[in-house]
């Protein structure tokens, strides 16, 4: 599969040189559940120009610092790019903003929650079924997450598959286009989760951080959230 990376934000200066940039944590994650991989970055937070919908087997969206309904000038058309690939059937998936901005150029609706940060492990309620699961359903699944702005409410046709009552919309799944988003971080290595959180801690109450800090010593189902990825593009490249 030739997948494209639309990298909408970076790590912090100092952490990408340890961990690397968002699309390398997606190779690193995706790669040994997809023989043959390729991928192709497009920095579109830095005014990268996208490709056309038609030039890939699929499409990644990553996480970014930035939120959905801020005055960027790359937002706007990356949206546009989204409603393109969601038009043309082409196997997409969002990640924390790439969930929010997917949700949001279908016509959905993004808010920096009033419940406040989401730090460190959460688990989630699995309530959908689909096909990417196979056997792989279990009744909840954690994992990192980092992020303030939620999904309040889903686009037309957007089923839930899993969240809870922090983050009712924690994963999306958009049957007419295919598409799949999730709120949460499994590229991340809990370290980097923790890591992240520590330079946060300006922005993140020390309530929230006296909690999360102690989750991401425990394990979590990045594994199991990766294999969903995986299958889904397989699923959709087989469907196609």
């Amino acid at each position: 599969m030739k997948l494209a990376i639309l990298e909408t934000g970076l790590p912090p200066e100092g952490l990408d040189a340890e961990h690397g940039s968002y699309p390398d944590m997606f190779r690193a994650m995706l790669a040994p559940l997809m023989p043959g991989l390729e991928t192709v970055d497009y920095r579109v937070c830095d005014g990268a120009g996208l490709p056309r919908p038609d030039d890939f087997d699929g499409f990644l969206v990553t996480g970014s610092p930035a939120g959905v309904y801020e005055d960027h000038d790359w937002i706007a058309p990356l949206e546009d790019f989204i409603r393109a690939v969601h038009a043309a059937k082409r196997p997409m998936v969002g990640i924390c903003f790439g969930h929010q901005v997917i949700a949001s150029a279908l016509g959905g609706r993004v808010e920096k929650s009033t419940k406040g940060w989401g730090a460190g492990v959460h688990t989630y309620e699995v309530v959908g079924e689909a096909v990417f699961m196979a056997a792989d359903r279990p009744a909840r699944l954690a994992c990192a997450v980092s992020h303030q702005d939620q999904v309040v409410e889903p686009p037309a046709g957007a089923r839930r598959i899993a969240g809870s009552p922090f983050c009712p919309y924690g994963i999306l799944e958009y049957r007419d286009g295919p598409a799949l988003s999730i709120q949460a971080h499994p590229e991340f290595t809990h370290d980097f989760a923790r890591a992240l959180m520590d330079l946060r801690s300006d922005r993140i109450p020390q309530e929230v951080r006296a909690l999360a800090g102690p989750s991401l010593s425990n394990g979590s189902d990045r594994g199991l959230l990766a294999r969903w990825i995986a299958r889904f593009y397989s699923a959709a490249g087989d469907a196609s």
